[in-house]
């Protein structure tokens, strides 16, 4: 797949076509989602594959098993269906709901600068993880180019995320 999401991207990635099921272009879908059935109240899905994006409007989606399939508008048969496996499904960062308060998609922490609370600079969060327990920064640090990982884990750790410095304040030590 190899897209790479950019700052700027107004889309992100919550999903893949994983196959197709029957006859008539439903598809199987996997999902980032959480709950994973989520995905479905997006209408409108962008299509990356093979460096190519297509525009779908989604017909109809359910859960089905422990699975999801998905109809699209204009993909009626099996044959259009297959063409579609594999491609990511990309949705438009303005249809998210907000979440308001202190709750924050991915998106929006990777990138952000991490300090702790003496002010002593972590690194950059490169990218997030769920491991379970809890989620968990991977900060990286251009100057040693260390990987730290830091549980996040509001009010513990997690002391303050400002969206507009575009920092994220820890309670946490570069040895930990």
């Amino acid at each position: 797949m190899g897209y790479i999401l950019s700052k700027q991207d107004t889309h992100i990635q919550l999903g893949a076509i994983q196959g197709v099921f029957g006859i008539k272009g439903w598809l199987k879908i996997f999902s980032f989602c959480r709950p994973k059935e989520q995905i479905l109240n997006y209408s409108e899905w962008e299509l990356r594959s093979s460096g190519s994006v297509n525009k779908f409007t989604l017909q109809q989606g359910k859960l089905h098993g422990s699975g999801i399939v998905a109809k699209l508008h204009n993909v009626n048969d099996r044959n259009q269906a297959e063409l579609l496996v594999r491609a990511e499904i990309w949705v438009a960062k303005s249809e998210l709901p907000d979440l308001g308060g202190e709750e924050f998609y991915w998106f929006q922490l990777e990138g952000l600068a991490v300090l702790n609370i003496e002010g002593e600079s972590l690194g950059q969060v490169k990218k997030m993880m769920e491991t379970g327990a809890n989620d968990v920064m991977v900060v990286k640090n251009d100057i040693d180019k260390e990987e730290i990982l830091i549980p996040y884990v509001r009010d513990q750790v997690i002391k303050h995320v400002d969206l507009e410095t575009k920092t994220i304040t820890v309670d946490w030590q570069k040895d930990y």
